[in-house]
């Protein structure tokens, strides 16, 4: 691992920051990292509100796609509502076909096959709408780069609008309206929503139409609130707004599908790391396992006793997706030893047999041996087909660019993608993956790396600071929980490992802060902290042996008690 401490940010900035929020500077420094400098920013940081939420008619091609859609009403034509099986494009199509069916009958859904048809807008999904008599097509979290399917639709006067969040490429389709903040020529405030976010701006502005108030629309924020935490963009701006008031929807006003998922686990308020680990892997489970028209089925169910039959179903197929993606990482771990390439700058793995609904989270788990970018390969149909992974501050997305030549399609962005080739184009589109990597990636970017907010010591804990630090929530990429330092830590005494492999550490810490390192001081803060993963760590701590320790600050409940501990993310 490797420590960084953040640069200190301009002690000026932070002290008049502190002042005028009359904090600690710790919080202040925290937040001028976070890129929070004035009063004014920081009242939105913490009291995020939905006024705040930008028009969206700001965004390219939104009037085109409203007057569309209601021109389709008027006219009673039939539109279908088309999104990817991954739990971003399944929320944002229970989202905007309920919407649309809470005033309008002739809606329908459609999620392509993820071994049939792949991702994407595809022309199975045309010819179904084609067939069944729709005319209006909305694309959800696809469809940026479907120029040829989107052709194909035109000549079968079927229109598309595209609500899109990925990258387009140098030319865009030929739809009615495509709505995605990072067009070149969109001047939207926010381009980081996910795509049920922008399904969400969608319905935003068909509702000011309809005379409805941004209240009138919050039962459909704990769909936003879960895409924006499984699709890991960025918690700042809008997608903070909108995740804050989604996760007061899961925790008081769940729909029932959600509900259903969410039934059996134990805690009382769930955070947006609950919705990332809990409710999202189990609506993902449907497209990956079975088919992902089970996930909306669950997410637009109206009767909780049905959706509860759907849920059971959904945990069952998460269940069934946890042990392949346990019995092919190990697979994949073999083949990487067998093949000698421990030592190599890339991670390129194929079995013919994997199933494609887990390669994405085995390329993740290899990942966390193999610290380097990622490609998994299984075959599907007459191509192989994969999903990439990458490392921290590496761009897969480029390499992938620079070695195309050997693929025939692939998409994504910097830190996940998907491809597929020939099969006679495998091993040299392996080697020239290596390549690109081997001569553009940074070596200290192949070591993880644990970004440190600030050096404290434990005298600075208290039950204050964590009540101004649980304000930040919800937490995500650019608002990460805060992370800690303190040096010439010791063990009380009390070190030991816990789990069924003794793979965690639990211990009781002091911190001696004299020269020397003398004894401690009997009267100095004793705190509680835990290590996942971190039991092999055992011998570093014992026998009162001084330590740094990098960490988290928890609240840890059990049997009614709530007390401070640290959550231990490495030690040396």
């Amino acid at each position: 691992m490797r420590w960084t401490l953040k640069p200190k940010p301009s002690s000026e900035k932070v002290n008049t920051l502190a002042t005028q929020l009359k904090v600690h500077e710790l919080i202040a420094t925290l937040l001028v990292q976070r890129g929070i400098e004035t009063f004014e920013q920081a009242r939105q940081f913490f009291r995020p509100s939905l006024d705040d939420l930008h028009n969206p008619y700001l965004m390219k091609d939104m009037d085109k796609a409203v007057a569309r859609i209601q021109s389709a009403i008027i006219n009673g034509e039939n539109i279908l509502v088309f999104g990817d099986y991954d739990v971003d494009g399944t929320t944002a199509v229970s989202l905007v076909s309920s919407y649309l069916k809470s005033y309008y009958p002739n809606v329908a859904t459609y999620i392509p096959d993820r071994y049939d048809e792949g991702y994407g807008i595809s022309f199975k999904g045309i010819d179904f709408a084609d067939d069944n008599g729709f005319t209006l097509i909305i694309a959800l979290d696809c469809g940026i780069k479907s120029i040829d399917h989107i052709a194909y639709a035109n000549e079968r006067n079927i229109d598309f609008i595209i609500c899109d969040h990925h990258r387009p490429g140098n030319e865009l389709p030929n739809a009615v309206a495509i709505l995605d903040p990072k067009r070149e020529d969109c001047s939207y405030p926010y381009d980081e929503l996910c795509g049920c976010g922008i399904g969400f701006k969608l319905i935003q502005a068909l509702g000011e139409n309809r005379n409805q108030t941004i209240e009138d629309l919050l039962i459909y924020l704990d769909l936003v609130a879960t895409a924006i935490a499984a699709d890991i963009v960025p918690m700042t701006g809008e997608n903070r707004i909108l995740a804050k008031f989604g996760l007061e929807v899961i925790n008081t006003n769940p729909r029932p599908g959600i509900k259903a998922l969410v039934q059996n686990v134990k805690k009382k308020v769930l955070t947006i790391t609950d919705v990332v680990f809990i409710i999202a892997p189990r609506i993902n489970a449907a497209g990956r396992i079975k088919h992902g028209n089970e996930a909306v089925a669950l997410l637009t169910e109206y009767d909780f006793d049905q959706a509860e039959k759907f849920a059971s179903e959904i945990e069952q197929h998460n269940t069934d997706r946890k042990d392949l993606d346990k019995q092919i990482t190990i697979e994949a771990l073999d083949q990487i030893e067998i093949n000698e390439e421990t030592d190599k700058f890339t991670t390129v793995v194929y079995n013919e047999n994997w199933h494609k609904g887990v390669i994405g989270i085995v390329a993740s788990r290899l990942i966390e041996t193999y610290y380097r970018p990622t490609i998994v390969f299984t075959k599907s149909g007459d191509k192989l087909a994969a999903s990439a992974r990458s490392v921290k501050e590496f761009d897969i997305y480029n390499a992938l660019e620079a070695s195309s030549d050997h693929l025939e399609q692939f998409g994504g962005h910097m830190y996940a993608a998907g491809m597929t080739l020939k099969e006679e184009n495998y091993q040299k589109f392996k080697n020239a993956f290596e390549k690109v990597v081997s001569e553009t990636i940074h070596p200290d970017l192949l070591t993880p790396e644990i970004l440190i907010d600030a050096e404290i010591n434990l005298t600075d804990i208290n039950e204050k600071l964590v009540r101004l630090l649980n304000q930040f929530e919800p937490f995500g990429p650019q608002n990460m929980t805060p992370t800690f330092m303190s040096k010439n830590l010791k063990d009380t005494g009390y070190a030991k490992q816990l789990g069924k492999d003794e793979e965690h550490l639990k211990l009781y810490l002091k911190q001696d802060n004299s020269e020397g390192l003398a004894s401690l001081d009997s009267a100095a803060p004793r705190v509680g902290a835990i290590g996942f993963g971190l039991g092999n760590k055992l011998q570093l701590v014992k026998n009162q042996k001084p330590f740094d320790a990098v960490y988290c600050i928890d609240e840890n409940e059990f049997n009614g008690n709530v007390t401070l501990q640290l959550r231990l993310k490495d030690l040396r």
